[in-house]
């Protein structure tokens, strides 16, 4: 009779653990396959992320790239300027219509405002800090170099204001680009205004910093 049994009860033992086995796979399996969407899905949503960051890492490098080299050709401008003409008379470069007139500012740009020559210094001091913070979300080209010619002008400037006398903070800036009927200016502040410039036309097209266009 036991011997019944057991022969009775034999099949069932396969099917149960087939059962279970099915059960016990079951879940594994769904969760292979969720596993495998939720990284595909991730994967895919992440796909644009690298190439959106080396377009960034491009723009960033155009930036300074501009600015130091706007801030190089201003520093060696400035240096040849007080070594050879400074002290010196003017030199006609097109008639009495453009002379290199070497002059010491303590005001802003094309020589307006000597008596605020700590406050231009701190002015300058902020746009540098704020472009350098701009650069973060920077995905436009033309943006790029619009921020490094300002960064460079910027730069040059605040060099004089810190190194040159009378003292730091307060320092003249040289000048040396006379215009017949305009204010002398240097290479510094026409970085600025091209870079300004640049800006306005950019805004007026509706061409954000971060790449992105709209239109009003």
């Amino acid at each position: 009779m036991a011997e019944a049994e057991r022969i009775i009860g034999t099949p069932d033992t396969p099917d149960d653990g087939g059962e279970h086995e099915a059960s016990a796979g079951a879940p594994a399996g769904g969760a292979a396959v969720g596993a495998s969407g939720e990284a595909g899905a991730s994967g895919a949503g992440e796909q644009g992320t690298p190439a959106r960051r080396t377009g960034r890492g491009r723009r960033i490098a155009v930036l300074f790239a501009v600015a130091a080299f706007a801030y190089a050709l201003d520093l060696v401008s400035k240096m040849l300027v007080v070594s050879r003409l400074e002290g010196h008379a003017p030199i006609q470069v097109v008639g009495d219509l453009l002379e290199l007139h070497a002059i010491r500012n303590p005001g802003a740009a094309f020589g307006f405002g000597a008596a605020f020559t700590v406050i231009f210094t701190l002015i300058a001091a902020a746009v540098i800090v704020v472009i350098i913070r701009l650069a973060r979300k920077l995905y436009s080209f033309p943006w790029a170099v619009a921020l490094g010619l300002l960064l460079g002008g910027a730069l040059g400037n605040l060099t004089d204001r810190v190194f040159r006398a009378p003292g730091v903070f307060e320092g003249e800036v040289v000048d040396f680009i006379a215009p017949k009927g305009f204010a002398v200016f240097n290479l510094a502040d026409s970085a600025i205004v091209c870079g300004g410039i640049l800006i306005v036309l950019l805004s007026f097209r509706g061409l954000d910093p971060d790449g992105t266009v709209h239109k009003d």
